[in-house]
Parts: structure tokens; C-alpha cells; sequence
């Protein structure tokens, strides 16, 4: 297996798994798990399925918490916060999330508002301001008055994101948020989080096409059976002895012909042998 490439952090890192034993009843997922998320950074996750991917991000979002290890949030364990306080800081959008009946665009929206909000706090005029900035960037305006379970299956992860957008959190953590968008929008959705990423926020996704992770993300993690493998810049990490170790997938990395980062190109397997 291939060594994790070990590299300096320019900024101290939000979110640390130390030793993290993560496990569901009776299943264990990873074992003493060990990872740090680079501030400022665009992290992807990338893995064969079922490998930890999606257990690791709901760990960093302190959905799930660990037997034993811990999560920090900027040095602190996370599963000691306040919810509210983990909320305002992390925001999490999860594979298969479930919509309310009978809610409209504009108000599941505006539930990413929620974690600002107590009783000394109401709407304000700056949630009606992160709304509409949050809905624009997804291209998603035009929908404010439409039924969610209306829309299309893209239509409705753009709303997802919008809502993950409008919780304004310095991190964003999202499983697979190109799922059910055609090309086009899933490009857009990985423009958009680039941007969110230049503009400062820390941005953690999972991702299956090795060509978007590579070239999108600053920093790439690669597990496989439960641990990290690999982590660093995607020319460091992405080679082929990786791809074939942990894909199992033998093929040629070459620089993309528009950006240079790795491109994956498989081999045909049937003229392996």
C-alpha cells in the first residue's frame, strides 16, 4: 500500500481526527483514524465505496462520534460543544437527505438560518440577505416558491446546497454534492465551491470522479479499508501505482491538456492480458 505523503500545514488545521475509532453497533468502519483538515483548504475525499468515506465526514460534523479517539473542532473536542455552537462553525450536507412534505424552496432555505437564530435573535434583514445570496449562487431564485418534492433530482441538490450556503458556517463539509446533476451543473457546483474556497472558507467534499477531485481540490485524501492512504496536493498523491493499488484500476496519469493537475486515463483490460 502506498505511504500517506506527509505535508506541512501553512494554517492549523479546524478539523482533527485523532486516533478515531468510528463504528456502527457492532461494524467498525476505521481504527485509530488519524487526519487533519487544512484551514482555508478545498479538501475531496476520494475512496473505493464503502471504504469510510461518509463515516469519516459525519464524524468531522459530529453526526456520529467516536468509541474511541476524538474529533477537534480548532483544537477542542467536538463532541463536548454546544450544538449550536458546532452548527455555527460546521455545516454538513449529507448523501439521501430527507425533504420535509409540503415545504417550499425559499423556506427550506432559509432553515439553514436556524443555528443564528435564539430567542434574543429573530429573523433579520441579514437572513433575508444570506438567503438571496444563497440561492442565487446555486441558481436557484426562480424556484423560491416551488414545492421541493416537485423538483427534479438535481434541481433539488442545488436547493440542498443553497441551504448549506445560507448557514454561512467557515466550514462546509458535503458527501457527494454532484450526485444527480447532469455534467453542466456539476461543474457548476465545483466552480461554486472553488469560489467558497478562494473566498476563504474551509471546504471538505467526497467524490467518486477521480479527474473532478484532482482538479478542483488543493488538498486530496485518499482512503481505503477504513484508513488514509494518502494525503497532499493531487500531483503528489495521484499516480498510477496508487490508482491501481487502491482503485484497483491500472491506467496512465497524465497532466489535464486545460489545467495540468493528474488526469486519470484506465488502460483497456482486455489488452492486459
Amino acid at each position: 500500500m502506498s505511504r500517506a505523503v506527509s505535508t506541512p500545514l501553512d494554517h492549523p488545521a479546524p478539523l482533527t481526527a485523532e486516533g478515531a475509532r468510528l463504528a456502527y453497533e457492532r461494524r467498525v468502519v476505521t481504527t485509530d483514524l488519524d487526519l487533519s483538515i487544512p484551514d482555508s483548504a478545498f479538501t475531496v475525499i476520494v475512496g473505493p465505496n464503502a471504504c469510510g468515506k461518509s463515516t469519516l465526514l459525519k464524524a468531522l460534523a459530529r453526526v456520529i462520534t467516536p468509541d474511541r479517539g476524538q474529533v477537534l473542532l480548532h483544537g477542542r473536542d467536538i463532541s463536548r460543544l454546544r450544538t449550536r455552537e458546532v452548527a455555527r462553525r460546521v455545516g454538513l450536507l449529507p448523501q439521501g437527505a430527507v425533504t420535509p412534505e409540503g415545504i417550499r424552496v425559499g423556506d427550506l432555505v432559509s432553515r439553514g438560518r436556524h443555528p443564528h437564530h435564539s430567542p434574543l435573535r429573530q429573523w433579520s434583514l441579514g437572513d433575508d440577505a444570506a438567503v438571496a445570496e444563497a440561492m442565487a449562487a446555486t441558481s436557484v431564485t426562480e424556484l423560491a416558491d416551488r414545492f421541493v418534492d416537485e423538483l427534479s433530482g438535481g434541481q433539488r441538490q442545488r436547493v440542498w446546497i443553497s441551504m448549506l450556503l445560507a448557514q454561512q458556517t467557515p466550514v462546509l463539509l458535503l458527501d457527494e454534492p454532484t450526485t444527480y446533476l447532469n455534467i453542466s451543473h456539476q461543474y457548476g457546483v465545483l466552480d461554486l465551491l472553488r469560489d467558497q474556497h478562494e473566498s476563504g472558507r474551509t471546504v471538505v467534499a467526497v467524490l467518486h470522479d477521480l479527474n473532478q477531485a484532482a482538479r478542483y481540490a488543493s488538498h486530496l485524501v485518499v482512503m481505503k479499508d477504513g484508513s488514509v492512504v494518502a494525503a497532499g496536493p493531487p500531483g503528489d498523491v495521484l499516480t498510477a501505482t496508487l490508482v491501481e493499488e487502491v482503485f484497483d484500476l491500472p491506467s496512465l496519469v497524465v497532466p489535464d491538456a486545460v489545467t495540468g493537475t493528474p488526469t486519470v486515463v484506465p488502460l483497456d483490460r482486455r489488452r492486459r492480458g
